[in-house]
C-alpha cells in the first residue's frame, strides 16, 4: 500500500512471455528458473511487478492458453518447486507476481473435458457447452471461432457439438454452471495461497454466452482481408450483461486475500470497457486499456483518446495504459524506431498503471517470421493477412553472445535482426539508449508522486505537440511529446518556468526552461514547473 492506496496504483507492471524470456535448461524455450535468474535485471530496470503469461500444464496447442491442469506447472517451464522459489525470490527483491488466469476455456485434454465428452449423461457434461445439431444437421448456429471457421465442433461419439471460441482443442467452459464457478474460484485460491499477488484474466468479456444461442448478426462494416470471425458482430457471444455478475464473484474471491490485484483482458470500446470496473467498483481493479495498441499516432488523436478515457472512468476507477503485449505488433514496428522513445515517455507519464511488454525497453522490432518457422495457430489457421502473433514473441535479447544470451541452442522462434546491437549488455552501457530512458523514467516515477499518483490535465494543443500536466499537491509537471520528425516550439503559460527532469535524448536533463521551449523532431521532455 502507498499510504491508504493499493500498491498497484503506483506500480509499473512488466509482462513476461515465459517461453521467450530466458532458457536455463537448453531446450530453446524460456522457463521459470530463467525468470528467477533475471530478477536482478528487473530490479535494475525499476519495475514493481511482473505478469507472467500462462505456465500451467498444457498440450501447448495455443502455447499455454489451452490448460490441461490449472493447479500444476508445465514441465516445459519447470516444477512447482521452481515456481515457489520464483515467488519467494521475487518478493525478496520487492517484486510482485501476477499470473495469467484462463477461465473461459480449457484444453480438450483436461480431465474435466475428457469426462464431459465421455457420454451425454456424464456428471461433467454440463461443465462445457454442448448443443444438438441444427434441424437438418450442421452446427447449432452461426457462431464463429476467433481463430477461423465455425465455433462448433462435432463429437461423433455423442452426436452433439461443443462450443469453442478459439481452437477446437480449447472447449469453452460453461460459466452458467455453479460447479464450474466453484472449481475455478478454487483455482484462484490455490495460487493466491502460493503467494501470487494478482491475476490477469484472459478474455474475460467472453465468459457468458447467450442462453438462447441466437445467431450473431452480420457485420455491415466487414471487408476482405480482415480476420474471418469479424464477418459477424459477436452480439450473443461476448460482453453480455450477465458477465458482470460473474466478475463480481471473482472479485469477492480475490478480496478474501489482502492486497491482491484483478486485471481483465478486454478488447472493447471505452464506453463498454469501463463497465468492467463493476457496480461500486466491485469488478476488476484494472480493465486493461488497449487504446494505444491501435491508436493513430498524432497529437490531436491521442489527446482526444486520453480525454475520452479519463472522462469515461467511474468515480474512483484507477486508469491503466498498455503499449504492447503478446498478441499485438511491437510498438517499435507500429510507430517507428524514432518514435519508440516518445511512446515510452507517453506510457510512463500518463495517469494510471502502465504495463511494459518485455523487450520494448530494448526497442525490439516486430519480426517477420519465415513461413517454415511460424508457430502461432492463429496464423496457421488464417494465413496471409498479417495477424500472426509470433513476430512480437521472439526471444529476449540479453547480450551479443550465441542466440542473444537467451539459450545455448536454437530458440523456439528466430531472433530479431537487431539483437547484436539492441541487447541489454550494449544498451546498458549507452547513456542515450532507450533502455536507459526507460530506467530514468521509472526512477523519476518513483521519486515524483505527481507522476505516479497525480492528476492528469490536458494542455491546449500547441502545433503537433502532445502536452499535458501531472499534478499532486504543490508538485506540477508538464510533459511535452513531439510526435513528428520536425522541430516544434512549445509556448508556456505566462510566467511559467521550470527544469527538464527527463529528455528522450538524455542530453537536456537539468536544462532550465522559460517562456518557450524548442523540441527536436521525435523528442519528448518531462519538465518540473
Amino acid at each position: 500500500m502507498n499510504g491508504s492506496r493499493p500498491w498497484w496504483e503506483s506500480a509499473v507492471i512488466y509482462q513476461i512471455y515465459p517461453r521467450s524470456f530466458q532458457d536455463t535448461n537448453d531446450d530453446g524455450i524460456g522457463d521459470l528458473n530463467g525468470i528467477t535468474r533475471r530478477l536482478r535485471y528487473l530490479v535494475e530496470l525499476g519495475v514493481d511487478a511482473i505478469w507472467i503469461s500462462p505456465i500451467f500444464r498444457s498440450p501447448m496447442k495455443d502455447f499455454g492458453y489451452d490448460i490441461s491442469d490449472y493447479v500444476d506447472v508445465d514441465p516445459i517451464f519447470g516444477t512447482m518447486a521452481d515456481f515457489e522459489r520464483l515467488i519467494a525470490e521475487a518478493h525478496a527483491h520487492g517484486i510482485k507476481v501476477i499470473l495469467d488466469f484462463v477461465p473461459n476455456h480449457s484444453s480438450d485434454q483436461h480431465a474435466w473435458f475428457v469426462e464431459s465428452r465421455a457420454s451425454r449423461t456424464s456428471p461433467k457434461r454440463d461443465w462445457y457447452i454442448w448443443r444438438d445439431p441444427a434441424p437438418g444437421g450442421g452446427p447449432p448456429n452461426n457462431w464463429l471461432s476467433e481463430f477461423g471457421g465455425s465455433a462448433w465442433e462435432f463429437d461423433a461419439a455423442t452426436g452433439q457439438y461443443y462450443y469453442h471460441a478459439f481452437l477446437n482443442s480449447q472447449p469453452d467452459l460453461n460459466w452458467r454452471n455453479p460447479e464450474v464457478v466453484a472449481a475455478m474460484h478454487d483455482v484462484l485460491r490455490f495460487w493466491a495461497r502460493k503467494g501470487v499477488d494478482g491475476f490477469r484474466v484472459d478474455v474475460i468479456w467472453h465468459l457468458i454466452k447467450d442462453r438462447q444461442f441466437r445467431d450473431n448478426p452480420p457485420n455491415q462494416n466487414y471487408h476482405a482481408g480482415r480476420p474471418p470471425n469479424e464477418a459477424l458482430v459477436p452480439l450473443y457471444t461476448t460482453d453480455l450483461p450477465e458477465v458482470h455478475d460473474v466478475i463480481a464473484t471473482l472479485r469477492r474471491t480475490i478480496d478474501e486475500f489482502p492486497d491482491r490485484l484483478l486485471i481483465g483482458e478486454i478488447y472493447l470500446p471505452v464506453e463498454r470497457l469501463v463497465a468492467y470496473y463493476g457496480r461500486n467498483l466491485g469488478g476488476v481493479h484494472l480493465p486493461f486499456n488497449f487504446a494505444l495498441l491501435s491508436a493513430r499516432w498524432d497529437a490531436k488523436h491521442l489527446q482526444a483518446l486520453i480525454t475520452e478515457y479519463e472522462g469515461a472512468l467511474p468515480k474512483g476507477g484507477w486508469p491503466n495504459w498498455v503499449l504492447g503485449n503478446h498478441d499485438r505488433p511491437r510498438v517499435a514496428g507500429r510507430v517507428g524506431q524514432r518514435q519508440a522513445a516518445v511512446a515510452a515517455m507517453l506510457l510512463l507519464t500518463l495517469r494510471g498503471t502502465p504495463t511494459i511488454y518485455y523487450g520494448d525497453e530494448l526497442e525490439m522490432p516486430q519480426v517477420d517470421i519465415p513461413r517454415h518457422r511460424v508457430r502461432d495457430p492463429f496464423e496457421r489457421n488464417v494465413p496471409g493477412i498479417g495477424i500472426g502473433r509470433d513476430g512480437c514473441r521472439t526471444p529476449m535479447q540479453w547480450d551479443g553472445t550465441q542466440n542473444a544470451g537467451f539459450s545455448s541452442v536454437d530458440p523456439w522462434l528466430p531472433l530479431s535482426d537487431n539483437w547484436r546491437s539492441n541487447n541489454v549488455a550494449n544498451l546498458r552501457e549507452d547513456a542515450v539508449s532507450i533502455w536507459n530512458l526507460y530506467r530514468r523514467l521509472l526512477r523519476v516515477r518513483k521519486e515524483t508522486p505527481a507522476l505516479s499518483l497525480g492528476s492528469y490535465r490536458s494542455y491546449a494543443l500547441d502545433g503537433d505537440l502532445l502536452v499535458y500536466y501531472r499534478e499532486l499537491d504543490n508538485s506540477k509537471l508538464l510533459i511535452a511529446l513531439n510526435l513528428t520528425d520536425q522541430p516544434q516550439v512549445l509556448t508556456f503559460e505566462p510566467g511559467a518556468s521550470g527544469k527538464v527532469l527527463v529528455s528522450t535524448g538524455a542530453d537536456r536533463d537539468g536544462e532550465a526552461t522559460t517562456d518557450s521551449l524548442a523540441l527536436r523532431g521525435d523528442e519528448g521532455l518531462v519538465i518540473e514547473l
